[in-house]
């Protein structure tokens, strides 16, 4: 360009010279040689001008054509990176269309199995009612076939008698068979049922993130004196008849949650907290809400129980036994954490006597929080003042009574209640806590756990 503005700039000059020397020669007489020079001097002027143009062309144009080689070439990457952008965008379409196809077949199925869950149930109780009758009967039978025995010997090999008692017994077997296949069914629903929610939550792309809250420094404890529990007003407390439970106070007409008195087979009349949700009445054995109660107590007071039943309280091993050992129930165990999210677990179970130290054994039915506590497993109760031997007394570091196996710090429940959060993962681990199935720990808000006889359960 500088080449350009200079030839531009020298030619007007030249070409003024040139028209002023021919308008001199014109006017004056010059010799003819010095004419001659002047114009050759012009020319050779003119012709550098020239060829210094020239060679700015040809770099101008030496400059452009790689420009425009460059622009080339990134208009290819631009047009490449397009084209996949394109095709990527096309295969997240087909994902997204084949996600929605696959979420509307899952909630059909969801559909389909809450159906089928509310038939079985449907069945499942009549069978039980059945072979509630059935027992009865036979109960009756085999107390008239003893007095028949002992007043008449010689009636104990009488065909029709043993006839009849073989075919009562093949009743009862071919009844115990279709309630297991029944059960069967139901915990395959509940595994496809758990299936199908984690591929929801996972199409949701949701996740649980809860705060974590402090403890503080173990110390040094004492026996107390037994804490009696502290009981409101109760409801429908008959003179005779008392009931079980809170499924046979709930069958009686009572669907209201309060505090009923209930008499287990073979045991004393005590108060319970009955807490009706969802058609059902279940009987709560532990709440921590607030605070208010130490749980951090005795092996003699957790056996009887404490605090108060309209606040929080431990019902007690010994009344949680004598409840459970009547028929096969269900554990509920719900969490709230600090973030009010809600959580829930759900387990068949077997509970052991004061001689085996209340030892529990779980299987999971249905959940929310996969893993929540050992399961097949034998979880020995213990606390800071009394451990079973060979275990660990998990208790005594880690406050309050609970039901451990081998490691201590997993998922606690009875820990020291506290308020303010924290991310100290070892003073975390002392107050109420849960450990999710990757690995983290978790601390609580408030809990609950209840019992209810084992029926075919709704899906929540």
């Amino acid at each position: 360009m500088y080449t350009v503005k200079l030839f531009l700039f020298i030619v007007p000059l030249v070409i003024s010279s040139r028209i002023n020397q021919d308008q001199s020669s014109i006017d004056s007489v010059s010799p003819e040689p010095k004419s001659r020079f002047a114009m050759l001097d012009d020319v050779k002027i003119l012709a550098n001008g020239l060829l210094q143009l020239g060679h700015g062309l040809k770099d101008f144009v030496h400059k452009t054509k790689g420009q425009i080689n460059d622009i080339f070439q990134k208009l290819n990457i631009f047009d490449k990176s397009f084209y996949d952008l394109s095709l990527q965008t096309n295969e997240i379409k087909e994902e997204e269309k084949e996600l929605k196809r696959t979420t509307s077949t899952l909630q059909v199925k969801n559909e389909e199995m809450k159906n089928m869950s509310l038939e079985l149930n449907s069945k499942l109780e009549s069978l039980l009612e059945e072979k509630i009758l059935l027992q009865q009967k036979v109960r009756y039978l085999e107390e008239q076939l003893t007095n028949l025995i002992q007043n008449s010997p010689e009636i104990q090999q009488h065909p029709e008698v043993t006839s009849l008692k073989t075919f009562v017994e093949q009743q009862d077997s071919n009844i115990k068979d279709l309630l297991q296949t029944v059960e069967e069914q139901y915990k395959q629903l509940n595994q496809q049922h758990n299936q199908i929610k984690e591929i929801e939550n996972q199409l949701k792309k949701t996740g649980i993130q809860e705060p974590t809250e402090n403890f503080g420094p173990s110390k040094t404890r004492a026996p107390r004196t037994t804490p009696s529990l502290q009981l409101n007003e109760t409801k429908n407390v008959e003179d005779d008849g008392i009931p079980l439970d809170c499924t046979t106070i709930y069958k009686r007409g009572e669907h209201t949650s309060g505090i009923y008195a209930i008499r287990p087979r073979s045991s004393q009349v005590f108060n319970v907290y009955c807490d009706v949700k969802s058609g059902r009445s279940w009987t709560l054995i532990q709440h921590r809400v607030d605070g208010s109660q130490n749980f951090n107590e005795t092996w003699e007071n957790y056996k009887q129980g404490f605090g108060r039943l309209d606040g929080e309280f431990w019902l007690g091993l010994e009344k949680i036994y004598s409840i459970v050992k009547q028929s096969n129930y269900i554990l509920r165990i719900e969490l709230e954490d600090w973030k009010e999210n809600k959580h829930y677990v759900e387990y068949s179970f077997h509970l052991g006597n004061h001689e085996t130290n209340y030892t529990l054994y779980l299987v999971e039915v249905i959940s929310n929080i996969p893993n929540a506590l050992p399961e097949h497993q034998d979880l020995v109760f213990s606390t800071w003042d009394h451990k079973a031997k060979g275990h660990l007394n998990c208790s005594e570091g880690y406050s309050g009574g609970w039901w451990w196996n081998n490691t201590c710090g997993q998922n606690h429940l009875n820990g020291k209640y506290i308020k303010s959060r924290t991310k100290n993962k070892p003073e975390k681990r002392r107050g109420i806590c849960w450990k999710s199935q990757n690995g983290r720990l978790y601390s609580i808000k408030s809990t609950k756990m209840l019992i209810h006889p084992m029926h075919l359960e709704s899906f929540k």
